[in-house]
């Protein structure tokens, strides 16, 4: 606010000054640190990896489960056909991270149906400190598919699933097999129903028509499940659904009733 001060001139008496006098304040600077909120929480977000053939779209209602029980989610869409899982997986998961990085993310989880549980597995070989969060894998091949032992020779499978869906069988040098132990807190979900009667004639076992239950299983595991669920289904499943949560939040499964 402007004010006027008393002066004095040449041998005239006091008197006040006309002009006002205006005077500047350099403001204060405050480390930045003062000005941010503190103890927030770290930023945790959810990616969701779809399988072979499949689009984000299938991971929809798992998108929308999870967003509802308060997680941030990132619902990655990618070409599951047309490269090498090794290369894939340098793609896909190494991109994900990259984008949660931007986000800000403390932590970063991962739910995956079928061949994107090997994806995270690949990295996770490549980049061992990668894979921080939890990661719940639904009807993972994670020692591989007796299905592509039998028809991963035929041109229509190989054209319909491409070279990334020819290198999920059982044998050793199929990509599951070489992976090894996992070393990040996995919960493991199985199906134990049908729909494809040809597909469950080459599968020993229970199994959903892609993999059999004790073919999902990997050493190092934190927990396994099986829900009376189908492959192409089981990220529908309402069991399913409330499992992984239940996982993402706990590093475990709830028990089950017994049947």
């Amino acid at each position: 606010m402007a004010k006027s001060f008393p002066c004095r001139a040449a041998g005239k008496p006091v008197f006040a000054c006309p002009y006002p006098v205006l005077y500047s304040v350099r403001p204060m600077v405050l480390p930045l640190s003062l000005l941010m909120p503190t103890n927030l929480p770290a930023r945790e977000i959810v990616v969701l990896l779809h399988g072979l053939c499949r689009t984000a779209r299938s991971m929809r209602p798992m998108q929308r489960a999870l967003e509802a029980a308060g997680f941030e989610v990132l619902n990655v869409d990618y070409t599951s056909r047309e490269a090498l899982i090794e290369q894939l997986s340098e793609q896909v998961v190494g991109q994900a991270l990259a984008d949660c990085r931007a986000r800000e993310a403390g932590t970063v989880h991962f739910v995956t149906h079928s061949l994107g549980g090997i994806l995270v597995r690949q990295y996770a070989v490549r980049h061992p400190e990668a894979i921080t969060g939890r990661v719940v894998m639904l009807g993972p091949p994670n020692q591989g598919s007796e299905v592509v032992d039998r028809l991963g020779g035929w041109k229509l499978f190989s054209f319909l699933n491409g070279p990334t869906g020819c290198q999920l069988g059982t044998t050793k040098d199929a990509i599951p097999g070489g992976l090894g132990p996992v070393r990040f807190c996995l919960g493991v979900i199985a199906g134990s129903r049908s729909i494809n009667w040809i597909n469950r004639l080459t599968i020993p076992g229970a199994d959903e028509g892609k993999v059999s239950v004790e073919r999902t299983k990997v050493a190092g595991m934190r927990d396994h499940l099986v829900v009376a669920t189908t492959h192409p289904l089981m990220m529908r499943n309402h069991e399913v659904i409330a499992q992984t949560i239940e996982f993402l939040r706990h590093g475990r499964f709830r028990a089950q009733a017994p049947p």
